[in-house]
């Protein structure tokens, strides 16, 4: 196995956004098998040692690969697009996460689990949209779909915390 691998080609994948997830699960059982450390207990120090990194980076790659937010943004490092440099934000969408938060603080104080259940659903629909688009975009390459891509990836950054400030607010509200 060759270290310099991508995540991709480390499973024998297509560089693309668009991935069979039990194709994915199935293929890192498969690799994983071949380096677990257990597999290679046998053998002497240093090859244990290089059977264990090789089990990490079978590990790494499988989590950014598994979940799509993190493969968008593996992908656009591969492209060189920098995700977290600096872009401005639509003011829209920035006005609409400062009124979310502030309702879902609102709303988690006044133990309100429907309107935050209800939030929740809006939300997540919203992000399966944005994530429609992010696999046209990564899918479709070029420079500026990628750019566009960054922007979107951007946005489901925060979608995704803003999806983990209701959970914890549900929990909170319910416990």
């Amino acid at each position: 196995m060759d270290f310099s691998q991508d995540h991709f080609a480390l499973f024998d994948l297509p560089r693309r956004y668009a991935q069979d997830k039990s194709e994915l699960e199935r293929l890192y059982h498969e690799v994983l098998a071949r380096v677990h450390p257990d597999k290679h207990a046998h053998l002497g120090d240093a090859q244990r040692r290089l059977a264990m990194q090789w089990a990490t980076r079978v590990n790494e790659a499988y989590q950014t690969l598994r979940r799509p937010l993190s493969r968008a943004q593996y992908l656009l490092q591969l492209a060189g697009v920098d995700v977290e440099k600096a872009r401005s934000m639509p003011a829209e969408f920035l006005m609409q996460q400062m009124e979310w938060r502030q309702a879902v603080a609102e709303m988690s104080e006044a133990g309100a689990v429907a309107e935050l259940e209800k939030l929740h659903r809006r939300l997540k629909q919203e992000m399966e949209e944005q994530y429609k688009r992010l696999q046209s975009q990564l899918d479709a390459a070029g420079d500026a779909s990628f750019h566009a891509a960054a922007d979107t990836v951007r946005q489901l950054m925060f979608q995704e915390k803003l999806l983990g400030e209701i959970d914890d607010a549900l929990e909170a509200t319910e416990a």
